[in-house]
C-alpha cells in the first residue's frame, strides 16, 4: 500500500513600498519570486503589498505566520533610510535581537568607497547609513548585498516560518536569488519539497474556452488527471497550458500532452516551453531580417532585438507611419496606396518587400493596421491589420485579422500574429 505524498512547502511573499501600493511602481518582485517558489514545489499562499510603515509590514508578518506556512519571503526596506525598517521588523517578528555585523559592515563600507570617490557626499550620513544595514538578526545568514543592502535568512526563535528578506530593486533581489536558495536553513526546506514536474504549452489559433472543452472531455472519456494541476492563460494572443505533477504522476501527464498534441495539430506550437521569440530567433540563424512597421510602431524590432545575439540578423527597421514615409523610406508606390488604402494587404506586401531589400535581408515584414480607438470603418475596422513576412518573390505570408483588444492591446498582438507568420515562412523555406 503506497502512502499519502507528502505535503509542499507553503510560502507567502510580502512586498514592502508605498510607491508600490499606490501604484507608482508596478509590483516585478511579488511574480518573479512566485514564479521561481513553484518551479521548486513551494505553494504560494498569498502576495500582499504593504507600505512602508511597521505597523503595515508587522500585520502582514503575523497574518501570514497564522496560516501556518513554511516560507516568508519579502521584498523592499532594506536600504539606509529611516523608511526601510524591514530588518528590524522581520527581527522582531521573529524573536531575535539586530546585531551589528562587522564583517558585513566592512563590506558594505568598500562599495560606499566607491560611490564617494565619484560623487560628493555627506561622510557622516554615509557611515551612519552603512553601520544601518549591515545590522543583522542574531542567528541569521547575511547574503552579500548585489547593491549595497545585503538581503537575509532568519529562522523563528521557536515555531513559525523561516524568513527570507530580499531587497527591493528586481535586479538586486534577482541576483541574490542563487544565493538565497543555497542558504542552509533554505535548502533544508527544499529537501524536503517532494519531487514535481512542471511542463509549459503553448498554443497559438485557440481560445481558452476551447482549451477548457478539451480537458472536460479527456476527462469524461477516462484520461485521470486529478493529480495535475493545470493552469491555463491567454498571454500575447497565446494560449499557454501550465501543468504541475507530482513525478509519480508524469505518464498521466504524457497522456494529456499527446491529447492536446493530436486535439490541436499546429496550433500546438511549442511543447518544451520554448516561446515564440525564441523559436523565430533560433529560426533566423543564419539570416537577415529588414522590418517596415506602421501601426506597431517598432514593437515587432523591440521583441526580436530583446534576444541576445540579435544583431546578427535584425538587420533594421523603419516605423513608416505616414503615407509619404511608406513610399519614401520603404519604396511602396503611391498608386497602390492610392487603390488600396495604407492599411491594406498589397501595402503590407509592398512595406516587407521594401524593407527586405533596403536591408539587404534575405527575409522582410510588413505591418499596417487600424489600432484605434478612432479611425476604423466598416469596411476596414479598429482591430484590422495586415501583415506579411516574405522571403522575396512568391515565398511569402500573408494575413489579415481583425485583432480584438484596445490599442496597446492590438498593437502588441499584430507583433505576436506576425511573429507566427515568420516561424510559419521559415519552416516552410529553410536554409
Amino acid at each position: 500500500m503506497t502512502g499519502a505524498a507528502a505535503p509542499r512547502p507553503r510560502a507567502g511573499i510580502v512586498v514592502t513600498g508605498t510607491e508600490v501600493l499606490t501604484g507608482i511602481v508596478s509590483d516585478a518582485n511579488g511574480p518573479w519570486v512566485s514564479a521561481r517558489l513553484g518551479e521548486l514545489g513551494i505553494d504560494v499562499e498569498s502576495i500582499l503589498v504593504v507600505g512602508d510603515r511597521p505597523d503595515d509590514l508587522r500585520a502582514a508578518l503575523e497574518h501570514l505566520t497564522a496560516l501556518g506556512l513554511d516560507l516568508i519571503v519579502t521584498s523592499g526596506g532594506l536600504g539606509p533610510t529611516a523608511d526601510d525598517l524591514t530588518a528590524e521588523v522581520v527581527a522582531r517578528h521573529a524573536g531575535r535581537e539586530l546585531r551589528l555585523d562587522s564583517a558585513m559592515e566592512e563590506r558594505i563600507a568598500g562599495i560606499l568607497a566607491e560611490f564617494a570617490r565619484r560623487f560628493e557626499t555627506d561622510r557622516e550620513a554615509l557611515a551612519a547609513a552603512n553601520r544601518k544595514q549591515a545590522m543583522v538578526p542574531e542567528g541569521a545568514l547575511a547574503l552579500d548585498p548585489a547593491g549595497t543592502a545585503p538581503g537575509l535568512v532568519v529562522p523563528p526563535r521557536d515555531e513559525g516560518p523561516l524568513t527570507v528578506v530580499l531587497p527591493g530593486p528586481p535586479r538586486e533581489l534577482q541576483a541574490m536569488w542563487p544565493a538565497a536558495l543555497e542558504a542552509p536553513a533554505v535548502r533544508e526546506l527544499l529537501d524536503r519539497t517532494p519531487e514535481r514536474g512542471v511542463e509549459t504549452l503553448r498554443i497559438f489559433g485557440a481560445p481558452e474556452s476551447e482549451i477548457a472543452k478539451t480537458l472536460r472531455e479527456a476527462e469524461s472519456e477516462g484520461l485521470e488527471l486529478t493529480e495535475l494541476e493545470i493552469t491555463t492563460c491567454l498571454r500575447r494572443a497565446e494560449l499557454e497550458i501550465v501543468v504541475a505533477y507530482p513525478a509519480s504522476a508524469r505518464p498521466r501527464y504524457e497522456a494529456l500532452e499527446e491529447r492536446i498534441a493530436t486535439e490541436y495539430g499546429r496550433r500546438l506550437f511549442s511543447r518544451d516551453g520554448s516561446t515564440i521569440d525564441e523559436q523565430v530567433a533560433g529560426l533566423l540563424t543564419g539570416r537577415r531580417i529588414g522590418l517596415g512597421e506602421s501601426c506597431s510602431a517598432g514593437l515587432l524590432a523591440a521583441r526580436l532585438a530583446d534576444r541576445p545575439g540579435s544583431s546578427e540578423y535584425l538587420m533594421g527597421g523603419v516605423v513608416a507611419y505616414s503615407n509619404a514615409a511608406k513610399s519614401e523610406h520603404l519604396g511602396v508606390p503611391e498608386e497602390l496606396i492610392a487603390e488600396h488604402g495604407a492599411v491594406s494587404p498589397p501595402v503590407a506586401a509592398a512595406m516587407a518587400e521594401g524593407a527586405r531589400e533596403r536591408f539587404g535581408g534575405d527575409l522582410g515584414v510588413g505591418i499596417t493596421g487600424v489600432a484605434g480607438p478612432g479611425g476604423g470603418t466598416e469596411a476596414k475596422p479598429v482591430g484590422y491589420v495586415c501583415i506579411c513576412a516574405t522571403a522575396g518573390g512568391e515565398r511569402r505570408v500573408e494575413r489579415d485579422p481583425v485583432l480584438p483588444g484596445d490599442r496597446a492591446t492590438i498593437r502588441d498582438r499584430s507583433t505576436t500574429v506576425a511573429l507566427h507568420m515568420l516561424r510559419s515562412l521559415l519552416a516552410s523555406h529553410p536554409g
